[in-house]
């Protein structure tokens, strides 16, 4: 019997602070839920830049970001969005921007860091919220988070078992292999900038190597991968305001992510005993007919 582990990194693995800027109504919108900022509007798109945070705070604020990420060559990726959208007209979009400077996004960052500066594990991620109906820039966004406590001992007891854990989320994948260096996840086992259906597709083929893919998460953009999972984990570490719809599509609710490791024993037990008991009638029924 062998059993997989997939969890999500923000708000899952991480306790997360996020903020957008909002630069239509030019406000900072503090501990925001990027995803359902996005989904509230056809038109947004969520944007993952591959940027440095130290260098946009060291950039002319008055500097157009679209300008700053030509000339920096900085590349991106797609988290999510509610209708299938082609890189090139993303990047048409992200890289022509007359509205968004690079004041934007340092507010966020700076607001961030204000509040992570006492955490000794940080992971950064940086992006924007295009609106292809305007079309150009509506918000910039800034995350940072820490792991939960009890996150590093949970996928160490994990790894105990035997049973090996990956990590499919939408931040950047460098920023994420750090933080699987950090809870001693393989490289191989992280992948970054996954989008909703990647997350699926990623348990799909974890289904073809494993008997048993085990999927955890906290937002509506795990959904499809726990629609995908033989066992579907939500996690209310960071909130328990959530869609119904999540609730809907998830065989259990979890407080802390150290339930984890009981929670895939159990599975492993469970699974064994089953098999040993359809062994058991398998051979008194041969018995029989002998």
């Amino acid at each position: 019997m062998s059993v997989a582990v997939v969890f999500d990194s923000a708000g899952t693995l991480l306790r997360t602070y996020r903020v957008a800027r909002d630069l239509l109504q030019d406000e900072m919108l503090i501990e925001v839920e990027t995803i359902p900022l996005t989904f509230a509007d056809e038109g947004r798109v969520l944007v993952l830049l591959h940027l440095r945070s130290r260098s946009v705070i060291d950039a002319p604020p008055d500097q157009l970001l679209s300008n700053y990420l030509q000339e920096q060559s900085i590349g991106f990726g797609v988290s999510c969005s509610q209708k299938i959208v082609p890189a090139d007209d993303v990047a048409e979009i992200l890289y022509t921007d007359r509205q968004a400077r690079i004041s934007d996004m340092q507010a966020c960052i700076r607001r961030v860091w204000s509040c992570c500066k006492q955490e000794t594990v940080v992971a950064m991620n940086s992006g924007v919220i295009l609106n292809l109906d305007l079309p150009g820039i509506e918000f910039t966004v800034t995350t940072g988070g820490r792991p939960f406590r009890g996150a590093q001992e949970a996928i160490s007891e994990l790894h105990r078992m035997g049973v090996p854990v990956y990590i499919a989320s939408g931040d950047r994948v460098t920023k994420l292999e750090r933080m699987g260096d950090y809870f001693g996840i393989p490289r191989e086992r992280v992948y970054g900038v996954a989008t909703p259906s990647m997350k699926a597709r990623i348990v799909e083929e974890l289904q073809e190597q494993y008997d048993k893919v085990v999927m955890i998460g906290d937002a509506i953009n795990d959904l499809k991968a726990f629609q995908k999972a033989d066992l579907a984990i939500l996690t209310e570490q960071q909130s328990d305001t959530k869609p119904g719809i999540l609730y809907a599509n998830t065989d259990l609710v979890i407080r802390d992510v150290s339930e984890v490791p009981g929670i895939v024993a159990k599975l492993l037990k469970d699974t064994t005993a089953t098999r040993e008991k359809c062994n058991n009638i398998n051979s008194n029924m041969i018995q029989r007919e002998d």
